[in-house]
């Protein structure tokens, strides 16, 4: 693969001012020069120094397609670690064509998505957790995910792991030692009480590490907020309300929502995902009994939920929909929300036996009043904490479950050592937590998950 010369657009596809060509590989410097013309005679692409700027035409057939600056940057020191030149050129679609058709007919080839990020992970110059860091980054829409993506892009997940790993080297080591002698039963190198205090640090940080997917999940994926109810309780205009448009269709008609609507807003910095679903109600309607269905679904899935209630039938729905609901919500953020405030009392809802995270707020969603209020409880039950670039932690499913593979195992290795297992016993659940560890950052990654991993990269990264 790394003895192709490749080559990309790396600006986003249409229309621009300027647009950026990407070529790496052996043949870079010299397929780049066979097209280029510098201003000043003479001046070719490869005599000149790394991290340098040439102006001067591209030219193919002795038509001159466009006037473009050249960035050169040779290996090792490049993104990718091989020789490297960036043609900036004018963002015409044609322009953009031209050049590849140009580099292609003169011995590219096209990259396929994320080459450019795998052949920097093949080349050392970083590892799997920084190069899925790249992706997280480009796709980031908000200050959290871009922290995120910048801090485990500079490797400070990469170093936590080192860490880990090395501490675990140490024990497995010892282990395997003993092993070795196992002839020789009045021989221990390893220290078992230091091996309980080494694992249960071990398991402190792989703990830690795991347990903060929750929150990085949250920011990068969004909040997931289910709105649930009954018909006609006002779901699709409370959404309509905090999305600021009409995005769900909203009538008198009971069952009007019968499929799940979803969409993102930021508010206060943060993603929420919310989820209109489909009024609950007893229904002989086989399309509406599906979509009940999925609201139940969502319910599960949701980390806060609101619950619209028409204030003129508030006990009576609470009492209906109480059973079939909370269940679902104990460890949620259960937020009631009695809307129609414009046409109703205030009801007085008593909270016996709602989780201890219920909270209730009067809005009308028709004429949008109590929106803003409704907004700060959002960011109150998100708890969210502060995140700096500093901070290590957890967005990335494979990562996670990589994590709790390893803290699985480093557990059964404290187990052990308690209940005095053999030294075999021990070794391989070292192993097998060593091997997690390490598939997080492509030491032991086969070329199947790889393949997964870079084909949802963008072409031209």
């Amino acid at each position: 693969m790394t003895n192709e010369t490749i080559c990309a657009i790396s600006t986003a596809p249409g229309v621009g001012g300027i647009a950026v060509i990407r070529v790496s590989g052996p043949e870079a410097i010299a397929i780049c020069d066979r097209l280029f013309q510098a201003r000043r005679a003479g001046k070719t692409l490869s005599a000149q120094p790394a991290y340098s700027l040439t102006y001067g035409t591209l030219a193919e057939g002795g038509e001159t397609i466009d006037d473009v600056m050249m960035a050169l940057f040779r290996a090792p020191h490049s993104f990718t670690g091989e020789d490297t030149v960036e043609i900036t050129c004018h963002g015409s679609t044609y322009i953009q064509q031209r050049v590849l058709r140009a580099l292609v007919a003169t011995g590219c080839r096209l990259a396929k998505p994320g080459e450019f990020t795998q052949r920097a992970f093949m080349n050392g110059k970083m590892d799997l957790s920084q190069a899925e860091a790249v992706a997280d980054l480009i796709a980031s829409t908000s200050a959290g995910q871009h922290r995120l993506a910048m801090s485990q892009m500079r490797g400070g997940f990469s170093r936590e792991l080192k860490a880990l790993r090395e501490q675990l080297l140490h024990i497995t080591s010892l282990m395997e030692l003993e092993l070795d002698f196992a002839d020789h039963e009045e021989l221990e190198f390893a220290d078992r009480t230091e091996l309980k205090a080494l694992a249960g640090r071990i398991e402190t940080v792989i703990a830690r590490l795991a347990g903060s997917f929750k929150v990085g999940n949250a920011i990068k994926n969004g909040i997931p907020v289910a709105i649930i109810g009954e018909t006609n309780a006002g779901k699709s205009t409370l959404l309509n309300a905090l999305l600021n448009e009409e995005k769900a269709i909203v009538s008198d008609i009971h069952g009007t929502t019968r499929d799940v609507i979803e969409d993102t807003i930021y508010i206060s910095g943060l993603q929420f995902r919310f989820i209109d679903t489909a009024g609950i109600r007893d229904t002989h309607d086989a399309i509406e009994s599906l979509g009940i269905e999925r609201t139940f679904q969502k319910l599960e899935q949701a980390e806060i939920v609101l619950w619209v209630i028409d204030q003129a039938e508030a006990a009576q729905q609470v009492a209906q929909l109480s059973g079939k609901i909370l269940p679902l919500c104990r460890d949620k953020w259960l937020i009631l929300v009695l809307n129609k405030s414009d046409i109703a009392r205030g009801a007085d809802i008593p909270l016996d036996g709602f989780p201890e995270r219920t909270r209730t707020i009067a809005i009308s969603a028709k004429h949008k009043e109590g929106i803003d209020r409704l907004e700060a409880l959002l960011v109150e039950a998100a708890q969210i904490p502060s995140v700096s670039r500093n901070d290590v932690i957890v967005s990335n499913v494979r990562h996670y479950e990589a994590l709790t593979h390893a803290l699985d195992a480093i557990r059964r290795v404290r187990e052990g050592l308690d209940d005095g297992l053999s030294g075999d016993f021990i070794s391989q659940d070292l192993r097998e937590c060593l091997f997690h560890l390490s598939d997080i950052v492509g030491e032991v990654t086969t070329d199947e998950v790889l393949g997964n991993i870079f084909r949802h990269f963008c072409i031209g990264k």
